[in-house]
């Protein structure tokens, strides 16, 4: 009798999974049969096997079919690396399809119908999906986000920055009028012009006037003119008034005031500075959290779910959540470019959900629908009650609360 085969938990069966782990070399990758050998020798045998020549007889009925399908899958799977990956950031492609490749059931290149990444990404400049530029390094690709709901996104920030603009304009079109206004009155509008330092006389001295020295010199001649000539009056502004409050003290809480001014204006550059540091710490490509309210904004799930509210149960990947629909109570896994956060009603429960309080729970105190921002009060944790003005609609949410 012969031995028997060990099967799944045999050292050979065990080493065989182990070597077929990880990348294996191209050229004995079959497409067609999806089928990855480790050897040459392997490759050869495939290529002559039944399965392989039944796959490539039905190549040989449509090439074109199979060339284009392995062509969009490779093009989709690598647009989609390079968004969810890198973004809008501009990288070099190498880098992009070393990640690609990395793995081991993608879609090969040579099955497509480029040769080269080179050709590759030159076909995506000149299709417009990606920008690509040519440098010393390499050549290098940058995403394009065509999302409706994106571009709908940079249209409003683009409203806020034009309304900020506006008020500007206005505000300097209001001091327009009023020199116009004042000029029209016959008032002179004293305007500061800027001439060059010039020396006219090679030989005359640079001298520096005080004002301090100058008063001085004026209290010593009121002293000694009086001295000379005691019958001869001193000039009226040189007589104190008994009755005015002595200046000292209004100087010391002129001085003090400035200097609190100061204090307080110190305070809040350095308040500003560590809001900008939390804010850039805190700020990520990701916001979905476990409990807040979310709205479906695509029509890929079908429209029985467009404009949909739910609720986030559970947050898979950082970009993916498991939702539960508050109508029907479908539950569902959807990438958070389909979803978008819920502003509640004034007064109600609200997450931050991104920037430099994310995490905090707040309570929304006011609604700015024409800078597209909201103000919320603190409701947890050390900075309760403290109020953050100019926080964006997508970057709180609603808390569910059954």
């Amino acid at each position: 009798m012969g031995k028997e085969k060990g099967g799944f938990l045999s050292p050979k069966a065990i080493a065989n999974r182990i070597k077929s782990k990880g990348l294996q070399k191209l050229r004995w990758y079959c497409q067609m049969c999806q089928k990855q050998c480790r050897d040459e020798n392997g490759f050869k045998c495939h290529t002559m096997s039944e399965s392989h020549q039944r796959q490539l007889l039905l190549f040989a009925e449509s090439p074109d079919k199979y060339i284009d399908s392995f062509s969009e899958d490779f093009l989709n799977d690598y647009v989609e690396l390079l968004k969810r990956r890198f973004g809008k950031k501009r990288v070099n492609c190498n880098i992009v399809y070393q990640e690609y490749i990395a793995f081991k059931e993608h879609t090969h290149m040579n099955s497509t119908q480029w040769e080269t990444l080179t050709e590759f990404v030159k076909w995506l400049g000149r299709e417009g999906h990606c920008v690509v530029d040519e440098t010393e390094k390499g050549w290098f690709v940058q995403y394009i986000d065509r999302d409706p709901e994106a571009i709908k996104k940079q249209e409003q920030i683009k409203a806020k920055e034009k309304m900020e603009l506006d008020d500007e304009e206005r505000a300097a079109k209001f001091i327009r009028d009023q020199i116009e206004r004042a000029s029209a009155q016959g008032q002179e509008v004293k305007q500061t012009e800027f001439t060059d330092l010039k020396r006219e006389n090679e030989d005359e001295k640079v001298t520096i006037s005080l004002g301090g020295l100058s008063k001085k010199k004026e209290t010593d001649t009121v002293a000694s003119s009086s001295k000379d000539n005691p019958l001869k009056k001193p000039p009226v502004s040189s007589i104190e008034n008994p009755f005015k409050k002595p200046s000292g003290s209004g100087v010391t809480s002129k001085k003090t005031e400035k200097a609190g001014q100061k204090r307080k204006s110190a305070l809040d550059e350095i308040m500003e500075f560590e809001e900008k540091k939390k804010e850039k710490l805190n700020r990520k490509d990701y916001w979905l959290h476990e409990g807040i309210m979310v709205k479906i904004v695509t029509k890929k799930l079908g429209e029985k779910y467009y404009k949909k509210k739910a609720v986030v149960k559970e947050v898979v990947d950082l970009y993916r959540a498991v939702i539960k629909l508050i109508d029907s109570g479908d539950k569902m896994k959807v990438d958070q470019s389909h979803l978008e956060t819920v502003i509640p009603a004034q007064g109600k429960k609200v997450l931050i959900v991104n920037g430099a309080y994310r995490g905090e729970g707040a309570i929304l105190e006011t609604i700015d629908e024409k800078k597209f921002s909201c103000s919320v009060s603190i409701a947890t944790g050390p900075l309760k009650g403290r109020l953050i003005e100019g926080i964006e609609y997508e970057d709180l949410s609603k808390i569910y609360q059954p």
